[in-house]
Parts: C-alpha cells; structure tokens; sequence
C-alpha cells in the first residue's frame, strides 16, 4: 500500500495513462491459456516499473479482442448444446473487464513486491456513455464471435435481429457485426482522477469501457456495441487530466510510407504535421490510423505528449514516436 507520508509527494507527480495493446496479453500464435496471458502481462507491466521509479502515477486501460472474443464463443456453446441464453455486449464486456482487470491487478502487485514499490491498485469495471443516435449505429462494421456459415448466420438475423457481414478472409464465411460509436466520457471518470493523483494505480475502461447511454427519462441503458479502446483511453487521459498518454503496440515507431519504397520510422511529430499525414491516408485504417486519432485527440483536449512504442522499448527513451502540439526542443 502507499503510506499516507508518501502522498503529497505523488500528488505532485506526473500522471500518465497506459493504453496496453491486445498482443500485451495475448500473442497471436497463442493458445489462449491463462498460463501464457498471465505471463504476458508481467513481461509487460515489468516495462512500466520504471515509470513508477520516476515518480508517475499510473492509470492502465487495456484491450479485450480476444478474451471478448472468447467469451462470445462460450455464449455460443452454452447456447447450441445446453440450451443457456446468450447473455448481451454489455455484459460480455463487463465480464472481460473483470477478468482481465484482475489478472493485471495481480501480476502488477507481485512485480510491485519484487520491486520494493508500495501503491495500491485499484481494478474498476468502467462504463463509457455513447450518443444512442450516433451515426455508427446505422452502419456496424466491428466484427465480434464467431464465424458462421450463410445459413446460421442467416436464421440468427432473423431470431436476435444481428447484423452479418461476409468475411473476406473465409470462404462462405459471415460474422456478427456491431456498431462502434464514439465515447463521449467514463462515467466514473472523477472517481479515477481523484485516486489516481493521490498515487493509487488505477485499471480502468478495459476494452473502451461497457457502452451505455442515458435514455429519455435519464436511465442508464445498455448499447450493443463496442468502443475503441485507444479512443476511450485518450478520452480518460485528458479527462483526468494526465500529462502523457501512452499506447503500447507490437512496433517500436510509427513509420510513414509504411511497406512501401522510402519507408522511415518517425520519433518526433508535431501536431500540425501528423494530422496531414493522417489526412493524407500515410496511416492504414484498421492499425495505426485509429492510435493516430487518439493521440491527436489527447493533444487536442490538453495533454501534453502522445507515445505510440512497443511495451519492451518502453524504457529506453531512443525509441517510440512522440507526438506534441510542438516539436519538442
């Protein structure tokens, strides 16, 4: 634990946010067990150790793809051979959230032991409201679950009222697809500023948070959907108002012309420059182009720098693009 003593101290350190991409817990060519997830993530969470040794306090979000993924699976099953009921998105989520929040927590406190560091940890499962009448809603395009053929997946159109679209990669192949609307804030977002600034090391909007909306008399309603995670995260970074926002991936630089004649890596960017070379389309969709919005979007609203690095390059500063409102001196 942090000692009271300690607390005026981490009151006046900085706060930065750690977005842990999907392969921090799980690897591509990887079974799934939670051996292999659990030591994924201490191999990841022992890179932040040297932030904490700086001085930072720390919140951590997370991505969920695969162990949502499985999750929706396991509704599938229970369904087909025992007759259980799908149970929806939200709480699909919020069950990832859970799960996956513990196991960060866990792993963190041990390397916390080894380390000699004293912090609390806190895991909340995070709501993020959404605009019910966004316009994602008209056009879902995230797949989630399964693969199904035309047939299934047609007579689930009918019985669930999903939405299906074929899957290129599978011949003969269709998923389910949801909508993926814009966050507009993390509903206990207050709640992680406040512990967050006194030193306790917050898990928080694992997967973009379980999306809901206020419905017309103000009730909070669940939404089918899913948001994304670096997107929710930029969103509590400023919200909390940290001072930089980090998204871990599986490179070590964000490149322009990337796999094409006069590919570079970048470590330096400004605003203005990498907002042109967004518009330009120099960042594919579906990889880079969305980690380049939520870092712009974190500068937009205040935060001071943006870093896109690979977990274990985190603490040798050479590596990793940081992204300002100016170049950095």
């Amino acid at each position: 634990m942090i000692y009271a003593s300690n607390y005026k101290n981490q009151i006046m350190s900085k706060l930065a946010l750690i977005a842990l991409g999907g392969n921090a817990l799980l690897r591509g060519d990887q079974a799934g067990t939670i051996d292999e997830q659990e030591q994924n993530t201490t191999d990841t969470l022992e890179n932040l150790v040297f932030l904490l040794e700086e001085g930072y306090n720390l919140v951590i979000t997370h991505g969920n793809g695969p162990q949502v993924g499985n999750i929706l699976l396991r509704n599938d099953a229970g369904e087909l051979n025992y007759g259980i009921p799908q149970m929806p998105m939200d709480i699909c989520v919020a069950d990832s959230q859970g799960g996956i929040g513990y196991m960060i927590e866990r792993m963190m406190l041990n390397i916390l032991k080894k380390h000699n560091i004293k912090r609390d940890i806190v895991t909340l499962v995070s709501m993020t409201e959404v605009n019910n009448e966004d316009q994602a809603f008209k056009n879902p395009t995230k797949p989630v679950g399964r693969v199904y053929d035309k047939e299934q997946a047609g007579r689930l159109a009918r019985e669930k009222g999903w939405e299906f679209r074929e899957e290129p990669r599978i011949n003969g192949g269709w998923r389910r697809v949801v909508p993926s609307p814009q966050p507009i804030r993390i509903l206990n977002e207050d709640v992680i500023k406040t512990m967050a600034h006194n030193g306790t090391i917050v898990i928080a909007a694992g997967g973009g948070g379980i999306p809901v909306y206020y419905d017309e008399v103000g009730n909070v309603r669940p939404s089918e959907a899913v948001i994304d995670k670096d997107l929710a995260g930029s969103l509590l970074a400023a919200r909390i108002k940290a001072d930089e926002f980090y998204i871990l991936t599986d490179v070590s630089y964000v490149y322009l012309n990337y796999r094409k004649p006069g590919q570079q890596p970048v470590e330096f960017l400004n605003y203005a420059d990498t907002l042109k070379y967004l518009n330009e389309g120099m960042f594919a969709e579906g990889s880079m182009a969305p980690k380049i919005r939520a870092c712009l979007q974190f500068i937009e609203q205040g935060g001071r720098k943006s870093v896109i690095t690979e977990a274990f390059k985190l603490s040798d500063k050479r590596y990793g693009t940081k992204i300002t409102m100016d170049y950095e001196d």
